[in-house]
């Protein structure tokens, strides 16, 4: 299927590892330009040398200046961007009884504000251009709450609604605003789940990561290719009539309609 990605602008935030990488590898197949965007320049260097020609910038997205600093920074030395894909950031797991109000505003600056401070200004570069695809990669904590994960679900449920509110309001000036909810992937973030869990759970990591896998419908997590090639076809000109959607890409761990 003809995607129509050939030489499109591709800016990918948390592209230096994890679903973020996978999704760049996915856009340099597809012919794409991209630029990533991590906090850590020796993660991006690592990145760099197993993508060949990509564009690497490194900054801490939770602050608003850096973030408008980066679109400027990638729109003067890479070009316009097309697409933007938001996968940086992930709020840290505790159980229940260690949150206080600083741990759920720090889950709101790691998920919600790494991607917010990156969209809002360059939404606006993409409406005055009359064109553009934001797709975020969100997560299904959003929609179905864990007790280990409540401040990075109330971010995520955040990031959701923002998703679909940007969509209708900026439909009309050629921009689409697609998020794309993954369950449990094998990433490196998988590790603070499965230990916070055990902590939860009273058992140990691998007993953790058992039940986890059994209570999956396919058996099996996500590999970041497959959640990444859902994120690539949204992006593409074949996903153009898809906006405002936000999809749950979990293998049927949360069977719901809504």
């Amino acid at each position: 299927m003809e995607l129509n990605l050939n030489n499109k602008n591709i800016l990918i935030t948390g592209g230096s590892k994890g679903i973020g990488f996978a999704c760049a590898r996915l856009f340099l197949a597809e012919g794409a330009k991209v630029a990533l965007v991590s906090r850590s320049q020796t993660h991006l260097d690592l990145a760099q040398q197993q993508l060949g020609d990509v564009y690497t910038r490194a900054a801490d997205l939770s602050n608003a200046d850096a973030a408008a600093a980066v679109v400027a920074d990638v729109e003067a030395r890479f070009g316009a961007i097309d697409v933007l894909v938001n996968s940086a950031g992930a709020a840290q797991r505790h159980v229940p009884e260690e949150l206080s109000p600083p741990l759920w505003r720090a889950a709101m600056d790691a998920k919600y504000f790494t991607y917010i401070n990156v969209i809002d200004p360059l939404i606006k570069l993409m409406a005055a251009r009359g064109r553009g695809v934001i797709v975020n990669v969100i997560g299904t904590g959003g929609k179905v709450p864990s007790p280990v994960h409540l401040p990075g679900g109330a971010a995520n449920a955040a990031l959701m609604l923002a998703t679909t509110g940007l969509a209708n309001a900026y439909a009309g000036k050629g921009v689409r605003v697609v998020g794309v909810n993954p369950g449990f992937t094998k990433t490196e973030r998988i590790a603070e789940g499965l230990k916070a869990e055990a902590k939860r759970s009273g058992i140990n990591e691998d007993e953790a990561l058992q039940r986890m896998t059994a209570s999956l419908p396919l058996g099996r997590p996500a590999d970041p290719e497959e959640i990444a090639s859902i994120v690539v076809f949204a992006a593409s000109e074949r996903g153009r009539f898809l906006t405002g959607a936000n999809i749950t890409s979990d293998g049927a761990a949360t069977p719901s309609v809504v």
